[in-house]
């Protein structure tokens, strides 16, 4: 069997921005709470070195114009570095033009950083649904290469439950193509499961997941596996939210690093352009 590399991302944003806590912490009071980004992801490229992982970063913008220092060391390491919008809005309650000037506006930042093109893209809280799908036609007017925004689920706030459960060519609204690698999914009698990662890796017990993401390598595919940096910090301030939002974020974090040390050792992790390459729906970009 061929041994299939599989896509490690990290969405870089803080326990602040998440949309649980949207209604409890406004952007406008983002400056004021404890930033956390830092140390946080700081563990997970000390973790990712150590089993020689590489993966994709998907960084907002507004974390990238205050720890511009941060996002060059992810990528001095040998990580990819993608987009995950500015301000973690959900692209769905955004107009196209509201998107598409956020959107523009993390890209520059991002490349400015960096100095080369960002061609992969991450919406805030999976938001590119059946109703957002124009959004895929600004990235493609943006210059994105790729993305990873669609989970074929049903969920209360995002999904397509009937998307391909893997990395396919998209054709666009204004009939072009962006290539799409879905979140992914594990189907037990006839229904899907997510399984990419985030809270579901937090939630399920790591024997489901595993036997998840290792089904999906059994039937030669790659899987793709996501978390967020505050995921593995305890210690962040507690945010006074409702009882389900609380539940969403906190529960289990203390079990996550352990868990995500078990993954990293099960499991062969790369970027996802890499993945996209190894599928062949990607060109290598020349050095």
């Amino acid at each position: 069997m061929t041994v299939k590399l599989n896509a490690l991302t990290v969405d870089v944003e803080d326990y602040f921005h998440v949309s649980a806590f949207s209604d409890n912490i406004a952007p406008k009071d983002w400056g004021q709470c404890e930033s956390r980004i830092e140390q946080n992801t700081e563990v997970l490229l000390e973790l990712f070195q150590r089993y020689g992982a590489r993966g994709t970063f998907f960084v907002l913008g507004w974390v990238a114009e205050r720890h511009p220092a941060l996002i060059r060391r992810i990528a001095d390491l040998g990580h990819e570095i993608a987009s995950h919008g500015y301000s973690h809005e959900l692209v769905y309650r955004q107009t196209p033009d509201t998107f598409r000037a956020e959107t523009a506006r993390s890209k520059r930042v991002l490349e400015d950083i960096l100095g080369k093109p960002v061609v992969g893209y991450r919406a805030a809280s999976y938001s590119i649904t059946a109703e957002s799908l124009w959004a895929l036609d600004i990235l493609v007017d943006l210059g994105f290469k790729w993305d990873s925004s669609i989970f074929p689920v049903r969920h209360d706030l995002y999904g397509i439950p009937d998307a391909p459960r893997f990395p396919y060519l998209h054709q666009t609204e204004r009939k072009r193509s962006i290539i799409e690698f879905p979140l992914s999914t594990a189907e037990i009698m006839g229904q899907r499961i997510p399984i990419a990662g985030g809270g579901y890796f937090r939630l399920y017990p790591y024997a489901l997941t595993q036997w998840g993401l290792r089904s999906i390598n059994e039937a030669e595919r790659p899987f793709i596996f996501y978390l967020h940096p505050w995921e593995i910090d305890s210690e962040q301030p507690k945010v006074e939210a409702g009882w389900f939002s609380r539940f969403r974020h906190y529960t289990n974090i203390d079990r996550c690093l352990p868990r995500l040390e078990n993954l990293l050792s099960d499991f062969p992790f790369t970027t996802v352009s890499s993945v996209l390459q190894q599928e062949g729906l990607l060109k290598r970009r020349r050095s």
